[in-house]
């Protein structure tokens, strides 16, 4: 029986190791989305579009690292994985496999567009057109 607390106490440290709070990401629709981006939290828009996609319309506020510009994860690496972030592409595939790297990362809440990006604009809601600063 006094092995059966050291094994707890064993589990707990391997838990502790291991990424602190990775959350499994969770999907969502656009009136979701929308709830979420005007509610009390301040949620990070990440948009792992292309930089031209990106330039041809975003979402008000949203940072773009390209999902296949080729440092995705570095890039990843340097944001604070304890903020929330809202993750979209422009239709839901590039952004659905990223989220491995969130996880893996120990990303604390992740909330991904499912619609993307093109069901964001489609469902009439807010849009910024062009690169920031223009």
């Amino acid at each position: 029986m006094k092995t059966l607390p050291a094994i707890a106490l064993s589990a707990c440290l391997a838990l502790a190791a291991a990424p602190l709070c990775a959350a499994d990401p969770v999907d969502v629709d656009v009136a979701k989305a929308a709830e979420i981006l005007s509610g009390e939290e301040k949620v990070v828009v990440l948009d792992v579009r292309t930089p031209e996609e990106f330039a041809d319309g975003h979402l008000e506020g949203a940072v773009n690292i390209d999902y296949n510009g080729g440092s995705f994860e570095e890039q990843l690496a340097k944001l604070d994985p304890a903020k929330p972030y809202l993750v979209h592409c422009a239709a839901g595939g590039r952004s659905g496999r990223s989220l491995g790297t969130f996880k893996k990362l120990g990303f604390s809440k992740v909330y991904h567009l499912a619609d993307g990006y093109n069901g964001w604009e489609d469902a009439g809601k807010p849009v910024v057109k062009g690169k920031p600063g223009q």
